[in-house]
């Protein structure tokens, strides 16, 4: 589709229909960036989690078995390849068990995921006194991390 033509005021009605219809169809749970909704959909999707409340803190969604998860996506693209996950609140106080990490390309596909434990999460997160929060980068060498499941395959097979 060529957008080239299109006034900025209809790219961005067409922006707001396109986060409505997502929202509609289940995919994302809010109008925001679809990046961190799209993750939880598909980690849910993949292993049957169920997503947790808005009140939970620091909990996106959780197992059968009771595992915690904290989801978390980057959504790499030609203008920014950074891999740097969004803040981790109160790391220290473990109220999640696993990461579950996912990098998309720039068009949302899925590049790579992971599942993270807590104590790898700990050992390589970085601690930002302005944020009060913790910094976690997802670059390759993640995946070597004891613990860490490669879970790639599982949701590029979610059909979205």
């Amino acid at each position: 589709m060529d957008l080239s033509a299109i006034s900025p005021a209809a790219l961005l009605a067409l922006h707001a229909q396109v986060a409505d219809e997502l929202r509609l169809r289940g995919i994302t749970r809010s109008s925001n960036n679809p990046t961190g909704d799209l993750a939880e959909y598909l980690f849910c999707k993949a292993f049957g989690w169920k997503q947790a409340g808005n009140s939970h803190a620091n909990i996106d969604a959780v197992a059968d078995d009771g595992t915690r998860y904290q989801v978390k996506g980057r959504r790499i693209t030609r203008f920014n390849n950074s891999r740097q996950l969004s803040a981790i609140r109160d790391l220290q106080g473990g109220h999640f068990d696993f990461i579950a990490g996912i990098l998309f390309n720039e068009d949302y596909t899925v590049m790579r995921a992971a599942l993270i434990p807590h104590s790898v999460a700990l050992e390589r997160a970085k601690f930002v006194e302005r944020t009060n929060s913790h910094r976690f980068l997802l670059q390759d060498d993640v995946w070597n991390a004891p613990g860490v499941q490669d879970v790639t395959a599982a949701l590029k097979a979610v059909n979205v």
